[in-house]
Parts: structure tokens; sequence; C-alpha cells
């Protein structure tokens, strides 16, 4: 987290959260109100500050506002840069299990987590369909514990 976002937290604790205005996309795409976020400097921010609460709700801390986020399918978006892994924020992403939804999606797991690969990264899978274990897309969220659409309560 940066430290103007924690500062800001200390200075400001009891600022309402907002839902419904930034989601990530199937490509780790941030977009707000549907709109993809162009500018650089705000994605990488973004993506420093985002993380999980212990609800399973992803949000990024925009200074003393967390800002929930909805996601089209998993927390996490990863490609590959040559042999390395990364996650939508840059994060190295360290892959222990893939499996392959019934929608023909490839979701990695490491470290407890899951993330959706980004489909353009799909054919490094076809030589080894029997590497890729079964999963139902329904399932997903309650088994790595996350809510796609986070809603205020």
């Amino acid at each position: 987290m940066d430290a103007v976002v924690a500062q800001a937290m200390a200075k400001w604790p009891n600022v309402p959260a907002v839902y419904g205005w930034l989601s990530l996309d199937r490509r780790g795409n941030w977009l707000i109100k549907g709109e993809r976020i162009a500018n650089q400097a705000l994605r990488e921010f973004i993506g420093r500050n985002y993380e999980g609460d212990e609800e399973g709700r992803w949000y990024f801390q925009n200074g003393p506002q967390r800002v929930y986020v909805a996601l089209a399918y998993t927390p996490l978006v990863v490609h590959h840069e040559g042999e390395q892994i990364l996650d939508h924020c840059g994060r190295p992403f360290a892959a222990e299990r893939a499996f392959l939804d019934d929608e023909g999606s490839v979701l990695l797991e490491g470290a407890g987590r899951i993330a959706l690969l980004d489909d353009r990264d799909l054919e490094r899978y076809a030589d080894d369909p029997g590497a890729l274990q079964p999963i139902r897309r329904d399932e997903v969220a309650a088994r790595f514990g996350f809510v796609a659409n986070p809603e205020s309560s």
C-alpha cells in the first residue's frame, strides 16, 4: 500500500465505501463505469493498492476510501512474460495448479489465490490438456473464497 494512502486512512478513518464504480475485466483491465482506464499512472496506483478483505471482496484503497471492484471472473488475471507469470498488477504469480473450466477458460492457482489466464496465453496450455484439472465456473468463487460483485450491506 502506498504511504500516502495509509496516511489518508489514518487521517479520515470513517469514509464510506464505494460500490459499482470500478471493475476488472477478463484481460486485467481496470474499468470505471465500463470505460477502460487508459492512464498508466492511475492503473499502477490502483494495482499497488488492490487487495481482498476478510469477506473475499476485492477493493482498491483510494486514500481513505475503499472502492470495491466488480470482477468479470476472478480477482486476479495473469499473463506470461517470457517464462514468468505476472498478475494484472505486475506482481509475480507462482502457479501451483492449473484448471480448465466448463467454458474453456484456464485458471491458475498459487498461494491460495486463483487467477484467470489472459486468453492471449491460452496456446501455452493447448498441448497438454491433461495437466489441467476440470472445474465448473459456477464453483470457482466459493471454492477460492472471493465475491465477484460486492454490494453495500
